[in-house]
């Protein structure tokens, strides 16, 4: 079962360059897991950033999950990302985190209105369809209101696929 979760509370993006960073986190048995992060800033407008991005999370994802995996967060942030920069006339902020657990991708936007899946119409070509897969793809998905902007996210655990 999907879930959609909402909630509130500002986020500070520390890092708004392409960067990949190492953290350690215990878990309750004492062993460390590594949990590894992207965050891009994505120019207003610029479309070219969405293959960038999928470039740059396969890179991240190497070698984790189940086959398809990866295919399937690609496609999850390419949405996010083209969502991002089509409905607003902002920057966004891409954000992966990946570990042992899973992985967790945020794209946050400067615009309060909030997404919404829609049913897509049959002459609109492929518009209308992103939520949609991020809805049937993904663990679990969700909007987060910011002071300025939300955060639209998904998550997928390292079995999926």
């Amino acid at each position: 079962m999907k879930r959609q979760a909402r909630g509130s509370g500002p986020t500070v993006i520390a890092n708004t360059s392409a960067t990949r960073r190492n953290a350690e986190d215990e878990d309750d048995t004492g062993a460390v897991e590594r949990a590894v992060r992207l965050s891009r800033r994505l120019g207003r407008a610029d479309l070219r950033a969405v293959p960038e991005a999928r470039r740059a999370l396969r890179e991240l994802l190497e070698g984790w999950g189940k086959p398809g995996c990866s295919e399937t967060a690609e496609l999850l942030t390419s949405e996010l990302v083209t969502n991002a920069l089509v409905h607003t006339d902002q920057d966004a902020v891409l954000t992966a985190t990946v570990s042992p657990a899973g992985l967790r991708v945020e794209v946050r936007d400067f615009v309060a209105r909030r997404p919404r899946p829609r049913v897509p119409i049959a002459d609109d070509g492929t518009h209308g369809r992103g939520l949609i897969l991020v809805q049937s793809l993904a663990d679990a998905w969700g909007v987060r209101a910011h002071g300025v902007g939300k955060s639209v996210w998904f998550e997928l655990g390292a079995g999926a696929a």
